[in-house]
Order: structure tokens, then sequence, then C-alpha cells
């Protein structure tokens, strides 16, 4: 399942904040769609159609907000210690993008740096589809309409699925101002008033001037669907759609929400089909978490 792919994470309970690697060292076609309004990102500008390079060898989701794009560093020298990059005829430059979630409210400020992302990409392997309190999700919270004061915790989710040959994953990390619903838009994670969910969507508008831009969901959308750039910008544009069907409200401009996708290429695949399924998956991955109180 998804053989072309590697997950490996660094984790640090202690501080809150961690990092997650996933790479494709032959390369993947990649995709990337920003719809928050906060990222912390890196080499999206080369996701776009028209540019030289499309393939990438790995996407970074990491805590640590802007400071956690490090991590990326620490990938990108692993794989050139592999030999594994874009080859410019001198030497071969490894493609890493990376999003940062802000979690450095969480514990203590802290953030993953190179060292971090070495380990992250050491330790990734194959079929590797941990979940929970790891890598990009350790800091992670939700439900923060009153900021910090009776959020949840979040965490990294990872959902799979294959239909005819067809392979989809997704690994997600949810920090998100919102709540998280189930499919009848019942709260089942977020803010919480004592015993009972608040419902954020009810108090965002009054409660706007008071939140930060401190809220980030990112994810890599992985397939060995056979796409071209273009799709692949397409698909992590649609992927939005289960943000927005477990996650309410979503998007705000308090979010930084980012999509990344990466395509091995070994299967052909009805694009719409791809872009349905991919959906879903990233509603159902984002709801299945463990949610919990801090």
């Amino acid at each position: 399942m998804l053989n072309s792919f590697e997950i490996g994470h660094w984790t640090d309970t202690e501080k809150g904040t961690g990092t997650t690697a996933i790479i494709c060292k032959k390369g993947a076609v990649g995709g990337c769609s920003i719809q928050g309004a906060a990222p912390a990102t890196r080499e999206t500008d080369l996701f776009k159609v028209g540019k030289t390079v499309d393939k990438i060898h790995a996407v970074v989701l990491s805590g640590g907000s802007a400071f956690g794009l490090e991590a990326a560093c620490g990938v990108m020298e692993y794989l050139f210690e592999k030999g594994v990059g874009f080859d410019t005829g001198t030497y071969k430059v490894p493609i890493v993008a990376a999003a940062s979630l802000y979690d450095l409210d969480y514990k203590e400020f802290s953030y993953p740096d190179k060292k971090s992302g070495y380990e992250a990409a050491k330790s990734a392997k194959s079929q590797n589809f941990a979940q929970g309190n790891i890598g990009a999700g350790t800091g992670a919270t939700v439900g923060k309409i009153f900021r910090m004061k009776g959020c949840m915790k979040s965490g990294l989710g990872v959902g799979v699925k294959e239909i005819g040959g067809l392979e989809i994953g997704v690994v997600v990390a949810v920090n998100a101002l919102g709540d998280i619903i189930d499919k009848d838009k019942k709260i089942i994670a977020g803010a919480r008033l004592g015993e009972k969910f608040a419902g954020s969507l009810k108090y965002y508008r009054a409660y706007k001037m008071f939140l930060k831009k401190q809220n980030t969901t990112i994810a890599c959308i992985m397939t060995n669907a056979k796409l071209n750039k273009q799709q692949a910008n397409e698909l992590a544009d649609i992927a939005h759609d289960g943000y927005r069907q477990a996650i309410s409200p979503s998007h705000t401009v308090f979010d930084g929400d980012a999509v990344f996708v990466m395509a091995s290429g070994e299967k052909k695949a009805d694009f719409p089909f791809l872009c349905q399924e991919t959906v879903k998956l990233v509603a159902d991955t984002i709801r299945q978490i463990e949610y919990s109180i801090p």
C-alpha cells in the first residue's frame, strides 16, 4: 500500500512539538493549495504550472510555527546524503516542501530544528501509518475560539484506502481554530464551556477581535495515481473540501490551512473519482483522531 512513500516522525512530548516527513525518493508529481490566511510554508512557488521542477522528494509537516520550517533543512540534508534529488548536472538537489502549524502556546516555546528534521527523515519507512500524539500533531489543539482556554487536544491523523488498485493516503495535523463536526454537523471535539461544547461558529463574529493567527491544519495527500502538475494542484484545491466538511469554521483568517499532494504515478486513475474519494478520506481522517481534554 503506497509503497513509494516513506513516513517518519520526530516527537518531543515534553515540550509539545514535533515534525513529520513524507518521502518519495524516486520523486512524486507535486501539488499545493493554501486556503488559510496565515500560512507558514516553504517551496510553494515551484508547484505552479510552468515552473521547471515538476517532482518533489519530500513534504515536511511541522510544529513550531515559522520556526519549524527549519526541520525541512534536515530532511534535505538526509536526502542529499542518500543521493536523492533534482539532477542539476553537478549535484542532486532534494526538493523539499514544508508547512508548519502554530503550537508554541501548547506547552513551552520550542520548535523542530534541522536535527529534528534529519531524525524524522532517518526514521521514515514504508507502511508507517502510525497516528496520534506524534510528529506534527504533538502540539496540535482544536476549538480555540477562546484561545487555549477550553480547547481540546488534537493530533496527527493518518488514513489510507485502496479502490481497484488506486491507492490514496492522507497525513493531516489538525490544529484548527474551529470545532470538529461529524457528517450530521454535530460537534465531536472543540471549544468547551464547562462540560458542554460552546459552538465556535456561534461565537466567531463576537470573539474574532480577540483572536490571533495561531491555528493551522496541514496535510499531505499521497497517491499512486498518474497525475500531471495541474491535476495535482487541482486535487490539493479540492481536498480542502474535506476540511470544510469536518471543521467548523474552517479556513478563517486566523488559520493557515494548507494541503500538499504527492503522486507517484504507477496507476492510471479517473480524476473526478480520485477527487471525490480524497475529499471523503480527508474528512474521515480528521474525524477519527482521538481528541481529548488537555
